[in-house]
């Protein structure tokens, strides 16, 4: 990979592999948030979510918490 330190460019099929399982899967999990998006559809299966049974307000504070732990993380890397 000419773009990779010199140290790192003879690349084997084990590293190959390895990175890119990883970034399968990062991006499957961005994929599946799109089609959630587009759907509607949360979860697993159709017949079953494999989502915790609980109200909107639940949700509501979760994804508060998520994404402010996302700002704190982006506070300290910066």
């Amino acid at each position: 990979m000419p773009w990779w330190p010199e140290d790192r460019q003879e690349v084997r099929l084990h590293r190959i592999l390895v990175h890119m399982t990883a970034e399968t899967h990062r991006h499957a999990g961005q994929a599946d948030i799109v089609r959630e998006l587009i759907d509607g559809r949360v979860g697993f299966l159709q017949r079953s979510d494999n989502l915790p049974h609980v109200d909107v307000a639940w949700w509501v504070a979760y994804r508060d918490r998520v994404e402010q732990m996302a700002r704190d993380a982006g506070d300290r890397s910066s």
